[in-house]
């Protein structure tokens, strides 16, 4: 026990003297009277603020972008439940009805020897190519095709109204530009 308190005693002892110990200090004093004598450096000047103006709407007497054009009741009887336009869910599907149409391209066009007909070629995105004409389907929406062209597909696509009928969407499948 004796011996701890001796230990105890001198760590105390030359903690405080550690404390007390005073060295020269004068090249502290001088750097610090040098770094005060110095002039201060230049501050900008703040920039000034243009005053904040309001924005006035004006546009509150013209029509509500958020509501329909026609009133739902006239809609409805444009395109309701009941337009007679609906998909022939009993005719086999055609092969290119597995792909929507931004995974075709229109890529040139033949017409058989001794034929007046004109079948466009299309490729689809695994690369195969297919002849597509005039009444075949394409797409995801059931789109028929209702005329082939040099350079364009125009099919005609039978897409759901939103309001549990169907209506009717012009399509174009066109050959791109070549430079």
């Amino acid at each position: 026990m004796r011996h701890r308190t001796w230990v105890a005693l001198s760590l105390s002892a030359l903690l405080t003297t550690g404390c007390l110990w005073v060295e020269d200090t004068t090249d502290l004093r001088q750097f610090i009277s040098a770094t005060l004598a110095k002039p201060g450096g230049k501050i900008e000047p703040l920039p000034e603020f243009k005053p904040y103006e309001s924005f006035v709407y004006e546009g509150s007497s013209l029509r509500d972008p958020f509501k329909r054009l026609v009133p739902e009741s006239e809609a409805d009887k444009i395109a309701g439940p009941d337009s007679g336009i609906k998909p022939d869910d009993d005719r086999p599907k055609d092969y290119l009805e597995e792909f929507a149409i931004d995974q075709l391209n229109m890529v040139g066009t033949i017409t058989p020897l001794g034929s007046q007909s004109l079948y466009a070629l299309v490729r689809d995105n695994k690369g195969e190519i297919h002849r597509v004409t005039v009444g075949d389907h394409m797409g995801l929406d059931y789109g028929e095709v209702v005329e082939v062209s040099d350079h364009a597909i125009k099919l005609v696509e039978i897409i759901s109204n939103g309001r549990g009928g169907w209506m009717t969407r012009p399509r174009n499948l066109a050959m791109p530009e070549q430079e």
